[in-house]
């Protein structure tokens, strides 16, 4: 019986592979960190080859624990880092640079050339993003630039691009799929949300040959099939999503209005706003939620590049953590009322503000300020940071009476707390954190024929804890005071 399905998730930091079974339970899973390059300021880059090899690795390993064969399996799953861009060499399927990762600000110049050629109106009107280095159309260009030769090769079709999912799915399949799903193309700046299709003016705005893009398909739909050598049998490849869309599913959050926020090495808050588009005022982003028999669900989002990633650096690049188990111990210790500020613009500032030349910093240092307190700083800039999107979201009339959370910053009760204090609203943890790979897992199941409905999916989901706010409305809003004005004084040290 095919009673299993295998959730590949692939993150910024690292690779992991989930098995679930028809209740949408974890039965087993393994995960492995690989390597983050910086090559210059603001530039981030992975292996391609490690971020395969980390791939195959998990899921074997996962499978081992599961004690399960590829023919108990009903199908695979790809989540994956958003953005992140790769291009290779169709006839080989060897990467001709590493992926540029979408936290990598280098487009930044050109970012700014399309908004003063007056052409960001452009962007944002078909895509719902904004002309901004986070997304793949400029990295792609940029790619397609500095590589020798990449650039006639490419309009020559002997080049291939894709997101982190089209590349797997290409290794997977043994070169025999070059597709994508809506949510990932989404991401790009080159498709048309409304129509559906990769779109002639926005590949001639950014100078991407149209021959280098994979067909783009329903998030449930046939991928093609893993080869045989890879698992022991060909796995047919049924669900493709995007991290954070994965995650909007996982949740269960199909009904307009529903909110869901996921804390892993970014931050973001997608509210699903139905089969309407709503144009955001407030430089959120409109982006595709799912697409599902041919029906597109859109979504706002909010888009926060440091949460996570901020605990490892406390962790990784200053040394006051040994692990992230500790900072809640830490937390207690210090209290919400912290008088230090944590703004972690390490690659710029995203959603509302924008903001890619912002930097790190950390304000109101004095000489008792002890190790508890920095660390309770990053931790609460997390929090600080999901308010300007919840701002944001209601200023462009987008609102939600609770917010589900998930990632792997949510199994901090101190944070979840603080985040509903901060929030003024019920925050809901859900049984299974994990919800991005269990997301995927869905988009399988559906597809596979185990779900009938996307209603009977949201009757699997179930509360593991609901945080109620507890904080004083004057403590509140004294402290989130203070955050602004440490992000602002962060804008204008640049100038």
């Amino acid at each position: 019986m095919k009673d299993y399905i295998l959730a590949i998730d692939q993150g910024t930091t690292s690779s992991r592979a989930i098995i679930f079974d028809r209740r949408g339970l974890s039965v087993a899973s393994s995960q492995m960190e690989f390597t983050q390059f910086f090559p210059e300021d603001g530039w981030v880059e992975h292996n391609p080859e490690e971020i395969w090899d980390t791939t195959v690795k998990t899921c074997l390993d996962a499978m081992d624990k599961a004690n399960l064969t590829a023919e108990q399996l009903a199908g695979i799953g790809i989540t994956n880092q958003r953005e992140t861009t790769i291009v290779w060499d169709r006839a080989t399927g060897k990467p001709i640079y590493n992926a540029i990762v979408w936290q990598d600000r280098r487009t930044v110049d050109q970012c700014e050339a399309i908004r003063n050629n007056q052409q960001e109106s452009i962007i944002i009107e078909k895509t719902g993003l904004l002309a901004d280095p986070y997304f793949s159309a400029t990295k792609i260009n940029w790619i397609l630039r500095n590589v020798a030769g990449a650039m006639d090769r490419a309009k020559a079709g002997e080049l291939a691009f894709g997101t982190v999912d089209t590349f797997l799915l290409w290794r997977l399949t043994g070169g025999k799929s070059h597709m994508t799903d809506a949510t990932n193309a989404s991401r790009t700046s080159l498709f048309n949300i409304t129509s559906q299709c990769w779109d002639e003016e926005l590949l001639q705005i950014f100078d991407v040959p149209k021959a280098v893009l994979p067909e783009v398909k329903d998030c449930a739909a046939d991928f093609g099939r893993a080869t045989s050598d890879l698992f022991g049998a060909e796995v047919p490849v049924y669900g493709i999503a995007g991290d954070q869309q994965a995650a909007l599913i996982g949740q269960a959050c199909f009904q307009e209005g529903m909110a869901k926020s996921t804390y892993g090495t970014g931050c973001f808050l997608i509210l699903n706003t139905g089969q309407e588009l709503l144009r955001s005022e407030n430089r959120l982003l409109t982006t595709v939620a799912y697409r599902l028999n041919g029906v597109t669900n859109y979504a706002i989002e909010g888009s926060i590049f440091i949460a996570g990633a901020a605990i490892q650096w406390l962790r990784d690049g200053i040394k006051l953590i040994n692990n992230a188990a500790e900072t809640e111990a830490l937390a207690k210790i210090t209290g919400a009322k912290n008088a230090v500020y944590l703004v972690p613009a390490f690659t710029g500032l995203g959603a509302p503000f924008w903001d890619p030349h912002a930097r790190g910093a950390i304000m109101g240092l004095t000489r008792d300020t002890s190790v508890a307190d920095i660390v309770t700083a990053g931790l609460q800039s997390v929090c600080y940071q999901t308010k300007d999107l919840v701002r944001a979201m209601r200023n462009d009339g987008a609102n939600y009476k609770t917010l589900r959370v998930d990632g792997g910053m949510v199994v901090n009760d101190w944070v979840v707390q603080f985040l509903s204090d901060m929030l003024n609203v019920p925050v809901d943890r859900p049984k299974v954190t994990e919800t991005t790979a269990l997301g995927v897992a869905y988009l399988v199941g559906l597809q596979a024929g185990w779900y009938q409905s996307l209603e009977e999916i949201a009757e699997l989901w179930a509360c593991e804890r609901r945080f109620e706010p507890a904080m004083a409305a004057e403590t509140r809003e004294k402290l989130y005071s203070g955050w602004l004005d440490s992000v602002e004084r962060v804008r204008k040290s640049r100038a």
